[in-house]
């Protein structure tokens, strides 16, 4: 009875520090700084200011429930909070740049691809690592693929290396579609893959649905960069723009949803 005890009083201790985060992270200053209003009919800026509230939406949800996953899953969960913690904080810059100046915030956007990407690997190796099968090898492959990948798209995107003349922004894509194509053989049959088969249930449902989203969902990002780039005829910035924004929502508000199923799974 005693350890029952005890361990409700845990259980309730944890909640109410999460709690207690996740109210913080909803009382900073950068939510409740002055906004542009957007037009009724500005659709790309209706996509910034949902993905903007999603984000943080996440971020209090994967906080919270933190606490009520067993410790092996605790990083995880707070890695899937900093990938949507960060997405939001950069989102409220984006959303005021696209309301204010009506251009696509390109910097910003890659600058917060540079940060929540490799988080999203480091969740692949965090799973690995909660069934010791991780390896410093497979981090690095999967890391370095992914900076090929993000690096190669702002060069393409940018212009700020037109290294292939008039070509450069199409050669730049298919430099990270390289990058996109390694880290996909790596999960579907290289050694992560192998590792992965060791799992608890919980752990190969994590993979697998994570797996999927960097197949499926990661496949928009190439797509929205042939769009606004003059790849596609009848396609924008605007278009991209849409496209990235949902994408964004998809794969890191979903990405961390599976790790927080995974983990209640194991709890």
């Amino acid at each position: 009875m005693d350890e029952i005890l005890m361990s409700n009083k845990v259980k309730t201790r944890g909640l109410a520090i999460g709690t207690a985060i996740a109210v913080g992270v909803v009382s900073l200053p950068t939510v409740a700084a002055e906004t542009t209003a957007l037009a009724t009919d500005d659709w790309v800026g209706i996509s910034f200011w949902i993905a903007t509230a999603a984000m943080l939406a996440s971020t209090a949800f994967f906080l919270i429930e933190r606490q009520n996953v067993d410790d092996k899953w605790k990083t995880s969960m707070t890695v899937a909070a900093l990938v949507t913690g960060v997405a939001w904080y950069h989102y409220t810059y984006m959303r005021e740049v696209w309301a204010m100046e009506g251009s696509s915030p390109l910097v910003y956007r890659y600058i917060d691809w540079l940060i929540t990407v490799p988080l999203q690997i480091a969740e692949f190796y965090l799973i690995m690592a909660a069934i010791g099968a991780a390896t410093l090898v497979m981090f690095r492959n999967l890391m370095g693929a992914s900076l090929v990948m993000l690096i190669a798209g702002f060069f393409g995107e940018s212009g700020a290396w037109e290294l292939f003349g008039d070509s450069s922004t199409e050669v730049w894509w298919i430099i990270g579609m390289a990058g996109w194509g390694y880290i996909l053989y790596a999960i579907w049959a290289g050694d992560v893959k192998e590792a992965s088969e060791s799992g608890s249930d919980g752990v190969q449902f994590a993979f697998n649905a994570m797996r999927m989203i960097v197949t499926v969902g990661w496949a928009i990002y190439p797509i929205g960069y042939m769009m606004g780039n003059g790849m596609v005829d009848g396609m924008s910035t605007d278009d991209m723009n849409i496209l990235y924004n949902i994408a964004d929502l998809l794969n890191k508000s979903a990405f961390g949803m599976m790790v927080w199923y995974a983990a209640k799974m194991d709890s």
